[in-house]
């Protein structure tokens, strides 16, 4: 947790007591449920002999969870708007720290996979309930920004933490635990969080909208399946592209059920908003991006340097770092600057800090450099994260914040979900792997540039 200096902070940026408590819950929240993404990925072979699955589906392991925590996102923020923000929030910790108990006593495949879907719905609803809350409960300006600074920072120092903590506990004690240390930490929450935090949600209730709950989730669905499926079979496998012409058919019936709906699940004047389009779209590619680049430094250090997974785990240790100094720097820069510039600096310096692991050779003499870039591309992509995060909720009232902060989480959540995919298919197009690697590495710092460029164009107009 990083302490926060406002002794000498006008009255307008200072946190009170209960502010502080507020922050302080859902971090911790956050923390944990970006600890999860990652931390049974090391784990995945132990518990493919411990409880039985074959090599073929060790996969959906993984695959589950992010499919219900990606495909639901966006109907539960809406949800959290229209019940209360904080009982979702509440009733999400709840199934989560639940699943995870049933996880770690799973006795075979069926019970596990209960079970990781179970933790999947409950990120869906914990997350934007847990960032609407935290917007709403912090005005629009820098007591905001520093909030969503703290909240990315730890969000992305938990995807590192997860992958150590998964290699260590697996190592040390049993697979088990990376289900079980959720459990004490969800009930910490329950505890504390109903004596801290306010109820937020409108005084007219809007009607959900069913149509649109089911063609945005079924979208979402078919589009998260896809993108994992070309990840694992390649791209012109016939079941991906299925799945991805069927989210892209759903995601348009989508629009055109909310151009007619009383009230749409994402008034299309929302959708309309230069802020939050590419607000979301620069969120897009710094997830699909980063997230990605640790897939390729993971397989450089594995299979080029011959790195044990928890020394490469370890290694990523760096990248943790410089992306807490850039969630600690972000408020104070866009304080300054502003959301826009801190967007494309961010793009810039990651785009930067990618191109200079081209170097990168099959000996361990480069690891100065992996080291070095990793930690200056983490404090770039968290910049270029806080400046969405701020860019595609600020101008929205707060009845609206679950809604926004669920599109955010969505875009934050498919994101994570491309980005491994697309840099596999452009590895395996060269010889060898090192070779593929060095071409992913171009591809992906010229897809951060291009992102820079376009966010700081369109939102110039804004």
């Amino acid at each position: 947790m990083v302490a926060l200096d406002v002794s000498a902070a006008p009255a307008s940026t200072r946190m009170d007591g209960r502010m502080r408590l507020v922050l302080l819950v859902l971090l911790v929240a956050q923390f944990m449920l970006a600890v999860d993404f990652s931390i049974l990925n090391v784990a995945l072979p132990v518990i493919g002999e411990g409880l039985g699955f074959s090599l073929a589906h060790l996969q959906w392991i993984a695959t589950a969870f992010a499919l219900a925590a990606a495909g639901f996102t966006l109907l539960f923020g809406r949800v959290a708007d229209i019940v209360g923000r904080r009982r979702l929030f509440l009733g999400g910790m709840a199934v989560l720290g639940l699943s995870s108990l049933v996880g770690g006593l799973a006795t075979g495949p069926e019970m596990l996979m209960a079970a990781r879907v179970a933790q999947g719905l409950a990120t869906a609803a914990v997350t934007p309930a847990g960032l609407s809350l935290l917007t709403s409960s912090f005005p629009e300006g820098p007591l905001r920004d520093k909030a969503l600074g703290l909240n990315g920072a730890l969000m992305s120092a938990g995807f590192t933490t997860g992958a150590v903590l998964g290699g260590v506990l697996t190592d040390l004690l049993s697979w088990r635990w990376a289900f079980f240390i959720n459990v004490p930490v969800a009930l910490a929450v329950l505890l504390v969080a109903p004596a801290v935090l306010r109820e937020s949600r409108p005084r007219v209730r809007p009607r959900l909208d069913v149509p649109g709950a089911i063609t945005v989730t079924g979208g979402l669905l078919a589009l998260v399946y896809g993108l994992t499926a070309a990840g694992e079979r390649g791209w012109t496998d016939p079941v991906a592209l299925t799945a991805l012409g069927a989210g892209a058919v759903l995601l348009t019936a989508f629009r055109a059920v909310e151009k007619r709906a009383a009230s749409p699940l994402v008034p299309l004047r929302i959708l309309g908003r230069r802020t939050v389009v590419w607000g979301n779209l620069a969120g897009l590619v710094a997830f699909v991006t980063e997230t990605s680049l640790v897939f390729l430094m993971t397989l450089y250090l594995q299979d080029v340097l011959g790195f044990s997974p928890l020394a490469a785990g370890l290694s990523f240790g760096v990248l943790g770092a410089g992306t807490i100094v850039g969630g600690v720097l972000a408020p104070r820069f866009i304080g300054r600057h502003g959301a826009r510039t801190a967007l494309v600096a961010g793009g810039l310096l990651q785009a930067a800090a990618t191109v200079a692991l081209f170097a990168l050779g099959d000996d361990r003499s480069g690891l100065w450099l992996l080291l070095t870039a990793t930690f200056l591309g983490g404090v770039g992509n968290m910049l270029a994260i806080v400046g969405f995060m701020v860019t595609a909720t600020s101008g929205l009232p707060d009845s609206e914040q679950g809604m926004a902060t669920g599109l955010a989480t969505m875009t934050q959540q498919i994101g994570i979900t491309m980005g491994t995919p697309i840099m596999s298919a452009v590895v395996v197009t060269s010889t060898t792997v090192l070779d593929g690697i060095g071409l992913a590495v171009l591809v992906n710092a010229a897809v951060v540039l291009t992102g820079a460029v376009l966010a700081g164009f369109f939102l110039r107009r804004a």
